[in-house]
């Protein structure tokens, strides 16, 4: 009874063994094999594998491309206007046996990276604008910073896939004071449009006074002309017509002034003439 016991316990203990001598390694995986706490190899293809149990352990790493969301970084430009930048890295653990011996996991190689992207923020931003920052030409300050990185992670057994800007504030007391400057900025550039308008306005409202006092001085220039030609022309038909019938001419001219002088109003003077006046010549030739 006591040796069934035994062997039972003795089976346990080797299919418990044997369980772990057996590792899978994954498609999204790469496993690094220690043993004794050193490194001895590497297995990058995924499948079944054995390992000695309690004497080698296996510590796995991801294959795919990870991403590391970094803290908002302070960072002073080249015009010293202080920007909060919001960066994240890609990378890729190509080397287990570097990024073991140099960070031991992904939360050291954080730790570290994260002091390396700093660095490199400040060292290249900081030789620009804000104007630069924030214009397009902020790819290649990005390639820049991911060349910088690179340098250092390649000691970690780390490829930098990408480094990326999220955002790009300013601080609030510096966002104010440039927004009040760019406030002030358009409301002068408003003010002097406005000016540069009144004085065109008032140079286009003087030339169409100008064009309109010589085109009234022409046009009275040409009826002042046209009426004296038009009294020329009547004097001349008048004059034509007197000298055909001057009898005639006399008589019509004396019937207008009857016309004239006989007509009714309030306002009408009173002419006392007499009788054998010229002027009631033809009313005495009818009486007559």
């Amino acid at each position: 009874m006591l040796n069934k016991k035994f062997f039972i316990g003795i089976v346990i203990i080797a299919i418990i063994i044997f369980f772990n001598a057996l590792f899978i390694v994954r498609q999204t995986q790469q496993t690094l094999i220690l043993q004794f706490g050193d490194p001895i190899r590497i297995i990058q293809k995924p499948g079944l594998n054995i390992k000695i149990p309690l004497i080698q352990t296996a510590i796995y790493y991801d294959v795919r491309i990870l991403e590391f969301d970094a803290e908002v970084e302070e960072v002073i430009l080249s015009d010293q206007k202080r920007l909060l930048v919001d960066a994240f890295i890609r990378y890729k653990i190509v080397d287990p046996l570097k990024f073991y011996q140099a960070v031991g996991n992904e939360n050291g190689f954080k730790a570290r990276v994260t002091g390396l992207l700093s660095g490199s923020l400040r060292r290249v931003m900081g030789g620009d604008p804000l104007e630069v920052v924030l214009s397009q030409d902020r790819t290649s300050l990005m390639e820049k910073i991911q060349e910088g990185i690179n340098l250092e992670a390649v000691n970690f057994g780390v490829s930098i896939v990408d480094v990326r800007i999220k955002r790009a504030d300013l601080p609030k007391a510096n966002s104010e004071a440039i927004f009040g400057r760019m406030r002030a900025e358009r409301e002068k550039e408003a003010r002097q449009f406005r000016a540069e308008g009144a004085e065109e306005s008032q140079k286009i409202k003087a030339k169409a006074e100008k064009n309109k006092v010589i085109i009234v001085a022409e046009a009275k220039k040409k009826s002042q002309i046209i009426k004296g030609l038009g009294d020329e022309e009547a004097v001349r038909i008048y004059a034509n017509a007197f000298n055909k019938d001057k009898e005639f001419f006399a008589f019509y001219r004396s019937m207008e002034a009857y016309k004239q002088a006989f007509l009714e109003g309030e306002d009408d003077p009173t002419l006392i003439l007499s009788p054998d006046s010229d002027f009631f010549k033809y009313f005495n030739k009818s009486v007559k």
